[in-house]
């Protein structure tokens, strides 16, 4: 499967790719430049994972996911909210890295699913311990008699997880099967035999890279558009964007911030985001990049102000105050429980609920039990 672009229609997309690129790139400005912006970070983490799973028909809460993260579960985490934190986390694992680590070879296999075999790699005391050539005699034999029961039982674990015979002295040949069994031997009723993963992921690189000449977000929207065509993975359809946000990162579009491409999309019509027509769609997606900038300029703005009304509350504070670790929590996730409060700043219950009250925090559930509270 191929994506032609001999015939983009350039003229009708350069004028809100304009659009578009100035106001990202404003917003990515100021978030560079202000002091809430670790803050407007994380909880655009939080956004464009809801948001991605709403644009697929699923409901996500944020307060749940928020809680989820924070291992603060108020009940058993359904299969949606589980997608929601892994969106979650593979934002988080795209910012932290440099911004050409999304695209590249590593990184495309972590996320795609298929660097977890090179991610943890076995010990390599391995061999020592289970009875190979002892070449060092660091005098420790306790700490090798340690490391062998804690390799035996690992190897009885994964063992029993394959299915397949313990063999101690062959932990090279172990891990193959468990690779090739995990990329050859799909469930035939999850998996389509003939959907080619590697194939189409390939195709959709291709398509990436001949869109090298265009501007930086008209070959966001072209990115996109073929993620959506070609559609490489067959149960991760969201990734598409993810690595478009990451595109938008390495080409220096953004530089402080990941953008949530996924909020703004939510505001454009399903109708035209999956139009037949092309160009349709390709504005489609421009002019969710617009409205991912404006909606985050409000946001922005919003948690200046927030910020500035609860920094006044800490004139006449000792310095051992924990306020002001209390104010960049508050900043950095829609809203916090006492739960977190406690985990993060190291107080106890009623003094999380003292500082809580004294920022005068919007309560938002209004319950007796498991109340929680952010800016509004």
């Amino acid at each position: 499967m191929t994506y032609d672009l001999t015939d983009l229609p350039l003229t009708s997309l350069i004028g809100p790719a304009m659009r578009a690129s100035e106001a990202l790139v404003r917003l990515d400005e100021r978030i560079a430049r202000s002091p809430v912006g670790q803050g407007f970070v994380e909880r655009g983490h939080f956004t464009d994972a809801v948001s991605s799973l709403w644009l697929d028909g699923e409901l996500v809460h944020i307060e749940d996911l928020v809680l989820h993260d924070a291992h603060m579960d108020l009940r058993a985490p359904t299969h949606e909210l589980t997608r929601a934190h892994e969106i979650l986390r593979l934002r988080r694992q795209i910012f932290a890295n440099r911004p050409s680590w999304a695209l590249g070879r590593e990184g495309l296999a972590t996320l795609c699913g298929r660097g977890a075999a090179q991610v943890a790699p076995r010990p390599q005391y391995q061999e020592v311990a289970l009875g190979g050539e002892e070449d060092e005699d660091d005098g420790d034999d306790t700490l090798k008699a340690e490391m062998a029961a804690l390799d035996a039982a690992l190897d009885r674990a994964q063992a029993v997880l394959e299915r397949t015979p313990r063999d101690a002295k062959q932990p090279a040949t172990r891990a193959v099967m468990t690779v090739r069994r995990g990329a050859d031997d799909k469930n035939p009723l999850i998996y389509d035999a003939d959907w080619d993963e590697p194939e189409r992921l390939a195709a959709w690189q291709r398509a990436l890279s001949e869109s090298e000449g265009l501007p930086p977000l008209l070959r966001a929207a072209v990115a996109f558009d073929a993620w959506s065509v070609i559609a490489p993975l067959q149960h991760a359809p969201w990734l598409g964007r993810l690595l478009v946000e990451a595109l938008l990162r390495e080409t220096a579009t953004t530089t402080a911030h990941l953008a949530a491409l996924y909020f703004g999309a939510r505001i454009i019509p399903r109708e035209i985001r999956h139009s037949r027509d092309r160009a349709m769609r390709l504005v489609a997606f421009l002019d969710g990049v617009y409205e991912t900038a404006k909606a985050g300029a409000k946001e922005h703005d919003r948690l200046i102000l927030a910020k500035t009304q609860m920094d006044r509350r800490l004139k006449g504070r000792r310095s051992t105050s924990k306020l002001p670790q209390l104010i960049d929590l508050v900043l950095s996730r829609p809203l916090v429980s006492s739960g977190m409060v406690e985990k993060e700043l190291g107080v106890t219950t009623a003094g999380a609920l003292n500082l809580i009250g004294e920022l005068d925090l919007r309560e938002i559930t209004g319950r007796g039990r498991y109340r929680a509270w952010g800016i509004m």
